[in-house]
């Protein structure tokens, strides 16, 4: 974990492809509590650190993650990204060349809680639920194809799910049929870049991650 950005509100950090951002089954020292641990530390607070969830990012996926420092903050932050006032853009590398370089997918996702997979359909089915997101090649590789992402909804596996469905499964992803795993357990899928409104201050939070797919 590394901090790109802190103020008393807000905290963002750019998470390992290791780390799980809440706890959860496993029982592993989720990346909350680092973040808790860090702000008790730099500050010198005493008793307990508030902060507050506000998104996750799957395991194997690394990149920004945003927390909330105040009660205030965590209210506001909630209701924007609700409301989709927070654009964040992912970065994934694939094997197989995209149908186009550039496109539109929209899919509808049924969620398999047991699997914890999504599966994608053409058109609407029961439980379903519309997905929509906007990819761009924006590097070939020897190997690979680095894909830009802008997420319209935010869905269960979004971007796993609807990239295997269109044949371009992501680099390390076998749930969604890559060929081999990463050898670190991550799969090529970053949360890159964040932009917002700051919920107390007003003033345009804009970070990058800097962490390296490849």
């Amino acid at each position: 974990m590394t901090v790109r950005y802190e103020d008393n509100h807000i905290i963002i950090v750019d998470k390992d492809s290791s780390e799980i951002v809440q706890g959860d089954k496993t029982g592993d020292r989720p990346l909350s509590e680092t973040v808790k641990q860090y702000i008790k530390e730099a500050y010198a607070k005493p008793g307990e650190v508030f902060l507050g969830v506000v998104h996750r990012l799957d395991r194997p996926v690394s990149g920004l993650v945003v927390f909330a420092r105040t009660s205030k903050a965590l209210s506001r932050l909630n209701k924007m990204f609700q409301e989709g006032q927070v654009h964040k853009t992912y970065r994934a590398m694939v094997k197989e060349q995209p149908p186009k370089d550039e496109d539109e997918l929209t899919h509808w996702l049924v969620r398999n809680e047991k699997q914890n997979k999504s599966y994608a359909y053409d058109h609407e089915v029961p439980n379903s639920k519309k997905a929509i997101l906007h990819y761009r090649v924006i590097e070939k590789l020897d190997n690979y194809y680095l894909l830009e992402i802008d997420l319209k909804t935010g869905r269960h596996h979004q971007i796993r799910c609807q990239l295997a469905k269109i044949g371009c499964p992501i680099k390390g992803d076998l749930k969604y049929g890559a060929k081999r795993s990463n050898p670190d357990g991550s799969i090529s899928l970053q949360s890159y870049s964040i932009n917002f409104i700051h919920p107390v201050s007003k003033k345009n939070i804009d970070v990058v991650s800097e962490k390296s797919l490849y």
